[in-house]
């Protein structure tokens, strides 16, 4: 499926690691978390995947809302809602949080990632993409929060890893860092 969506209303494409995620995991009711404008959420849609999507920021929820209203979009449904408090109250067979962790109260983290696990169905997936701080990398963006070496590997020990790797990538800034990339799945 394309970036159809995407291109016409002018967002960026969807994240590779969900395009790739999309290669792996069948369509199911599924979460983009930290979702801004809803170009992952987007994606998921014309897959046929049943898709909340969520974010703190109520003009990038009402931007996303306009145009799947717009399209007559009836397998996405976006709404305001702050990661920090980690108190999701569904459960999907695929959560999705790319760009997104690095943002949230460092405090919190270690919370949204419980939540993120527990509301996902027995043998579902996470995929998640973060910004790095290491000594061979340190980053050069200020973000409240970075993940350290080996750290989301570890968030997810006894998770089936399908994707995992740790490294120096560009965001869509052109700023150059290391990122944690994990696709895992939920054992049955």
């Amino acid at each position: 499926m394309s970036n159809y969506l995407n291109s016409r209303y002018g967002l960026t494409p969807v994240h590779s690691e969900v395009a790739e995620t999309c290669r792996v995991v069948a369509p199911c009711r599924a979460l983009d978390m930290g979702c801004s404008n809803g170009r992952n959420a987007l994606y998921l849609s014309q897959l046929g995947f049943d898709v909340t999507a969520v974010d703190n920021n109520p003009g990038a929820i009402d931007m996303l809302q306009q145009i799947v209203s717009r399209e007559g979009i009836e397998n996405l449904k976006a709404q305001v809602y702050d990661l920090n408090r980690a108190a999701l109250d569904t459960d999907y067979g695929l959560i999705v949080c790319t760009v997104t962790l690095m943002f949230l109260d460092p405090a919190r983290v270690e919370a949204v990632i419980a939540d993120m696990q527990a509301h996902t169905l027995p043998g579902g997936y996470n995929t998640i993409v973060c910004a790095m701080d290491t000594e061979a990398y340190p980053c050069p963006v200020g973000f409240p929060f970075t993940l350290g070496e080996d750290q989301l590997r570890e968030a997810y020990a006894g998770w089936e890893p399908i994707t995992y790797n740790e490294e120096v990538g560009t965001m869509h800034n052109g700023a150059r860092l290391q990122f944690a990339t994990l696709l895992a799945r939920k054992p049955d």
